[in-house]
This record gives C-alpha cells, structure tokens and sequence, in this order.
C-alpha cells in the first residue's frame, strides 16, 4: 500500500461542490492499494502514519506525531499513486488494485487509522476536489 501524508492545518474534499469531509490540524492521507496488498500491510500503514513524528515539539523539532497533537485526519483514496512512469510520457496504473479489493482496502485503512485519530474520507471511485492547507510544508511519502 502507498500513501503520501501531508501534515495540514486544515484540509477537506468536495463532491459535486459538497464538502463530503474534512479535517483541521492534522494529516491529509492519500492512499492507494496496490495489487498483493493484505490486510497487515494496511495494519502496518495506519500505524506508521498515526506514529509518524512530524509535528513540531516545545524546542521546534518534528518530534510529535497527529495522535501527539490531538490532530485529525483526511483519508483520500488516490490509485494515481500507482503511476509506473518509467517508459513513455503517459504513466500507467496497472499495478494497483482492482477497483473493488482497493475499496474494500482503503476503508479498511480508514477503519484502522479511527483506532488513533478522528478520521474522514473522500469518496473512493469518485472526481473529488481536494484543498488544503500544506503546514511546513511537510509531505512524507510511504509504502508498505
């Protein structure tokens, strides 16, 4: 599973011109399965990224992670991050999960990160609008 975190003052997303979620100080997590992704794979990724330090301390030093700060979270699924750029100038997205194992995954993740931090999503398979606030900036990508 590959996720990129975005440590955000604030964050949310919109479908249709509704905001369908949202988070204040926190991360913005967009995830995407891969395919062979298992459950512990997505277990793991939770865990790191609910554990992930990189929040500002008393002396300035990333030292907190979201759960640390009382933060929430945004989960978007995003399968671009599956992009094989290698050859050519159009990227390809074959390796991430069919549609239906990459739901079920991605609200899975969500369901784990719940476990630490309040938690909201987009809308898996949807065109979603997604702003927010980059705080750093601090953009950290993972892979499990």
């Amino acid at each position: 599973m590959r996720a990129v975190i975005q440590r955000v003052s604030e964050a949310q997303v919109r479908v249709d011109g509704e905001v369908i979620g949202a988070c204040g100080a926190g991360v913005m997590v967009l995830v995407c399965a891969m395919q062979g992704d298992t459950e512990a794979q997505v277990v793991k990724l939770a865990g790191k990224v609910a554990k992930c330090r990189i929040f500002q301390d008393e002396a300035g030093k990333m030292n907190k992670s979201v759960v640390d700060i009382g933060g929430s979270a945004l989960v978007v699924s995003q399968f671009t991050l599956s992009a094989d750029t290698r050859s050519g100038n159009r990227p390809g997205f074959s390796t991430a999960a069919a549609p239906e194992e990459g739901n079920r995954l991605y609200e899975l993740f969500a369901k784990e990160l719940r476990q630490y931090v309040p938690v909201e999503t987009g809308r898996f398979g949807a065109d979603m609008k997604v702003s927010l606030i980059n705080d750093g900036p601090v953009t950290i990508p993972m892979e499990i």
